[in-house]
């Protein structure tokens, strides 16, 4: 997101706006690996994850965000995503930072890295995470949001952005596992992204980790003073409440996430908060856990898995 002015360096730091550059580099065709599209049907199923990824570079720069113990708390969470079992084949990432007309995927199979925040010390900019593409993976997705009813698109120049790179840098620092990331489509209705999420649902069958990369907790401006906790815990516990709902009642209630106590304090604008309705959306019937329940910057931030 970005703002009109940002009148200090700590504001910038604050606030992690969302820059304009892309980056670009040449795109090489990636060879698909040998089950043909991630399919294969002795894996067991893959749960869905959602990851609050925190403001801009946190785990790899000091940018005065949070204390230690926050911030290592968050850290370790991320982490532990990297330990999930079965291996994935390959990772879904719908992250918050991407929205476009119609759901796009990204098919370099080598994507930049897509620096999209500003005001951060240099070395922010000089981050690596040379993640594999999966553009042979776009095929199967795009056919599955397509049968759903959607119109799909490609970017072969887009980067990884920070909502992807951040977190998973974090969960896999040894980037060998193929990437593809999804967009959010433009006008951020839940009901359309929770059903974007049911259309993906079968990937997990297929060895694809689906992960949502956005923030429980989106409202930058609170960072500047204080008196914003009461609005996040109220929020966070309507959410951690809605979650625990069997499936249906849960995506009803993530539908209409707007009449959550202080939801458009918590949120001004939700893209933060879409990614978790795909990822709900794909969890079908299953139960959702909570395996992170934090804060940063003393503002409460919420993780959720499904199976």
């Amino acid at each position: 997101m970005a703002w009109r002015s940002i009148p200090t360096r700590r504001d910038a730091l604050l606030l992690g706006a969302v820059g304009v550059a892309l980056g670009c580099r040449k795109v090489e065709r990636a060879a698909a690996p040998a089950h043909a599209g991630g399919v294969n049907i002795h894996r067991e199923r893959m749960p869905v994850v959602f990851v609050p990824h925190g403001g801009g570079p946190w785990p790899f720069v000091e940018i005065g965000i949070g204390v230690r113990s926050e911030v290592e708390a968050l850290r370790a969470y991320l982490a532990s995503v990297g330990r999930i079992e079965p291996a994935p084949t390959a990772i879904l990432v719908v992250s918050a930072h991407w929205e476009a007309p119609v759901p796009t995927l990204m098919t370099s199979a080598a994507p930049p890295m897509l620096f999209d925040y500003y005001g951060f010390p240099p070395e922010s900019y000089a981050l690596t995470w040379p993640a594999p593409g999966a553009p042979w993976l776009a095929p199967r997705v795009e056919g599955l949001l397509q049968d759903a009813g959607f119109r799909t698109a490609r970017d072969e120049r887009r980067g990884y952005d920070h909502g992807t790179f951040v977190p998973l840098k974090v969960a896999y620092p040894e980037p060998t596992i193929p990437v593809l990331q999804l967009s959010l489509k433009e006008g951020l209705d839940p009901r359309e992204h929770l059903a974007m999420g049911r259309a993906l649902a079968p990937l997990r069958d297929e060895g694809v980790l689906i992960v949502g990369s956005g923030m429980t907790f989106h409202n930058l401006r609170a960072f500047f003073g204080r008196g914003a906790e009461p609005a996040a815990e109220a929020f966070d516990a309507w959410l951690r409440a809605a979650l625990a709902k069997p499936a249906g009642a849960r995506d009803e209630a993530l539908a209409q996430w707007e009449r959550a106590p202080h939801a458009r304090f918590v949120h001004p604008r939700e893209e933060h908060l879409i990614p978790l309705m795909v990822v709900a959306g794909a969890a079908g019937d299953d139960a959702a856990s909570v395996p992170y329940n934090g804060t940063f910057a003393g503002l409460r931030l919420t993780a959720a898995r499904f199976g």
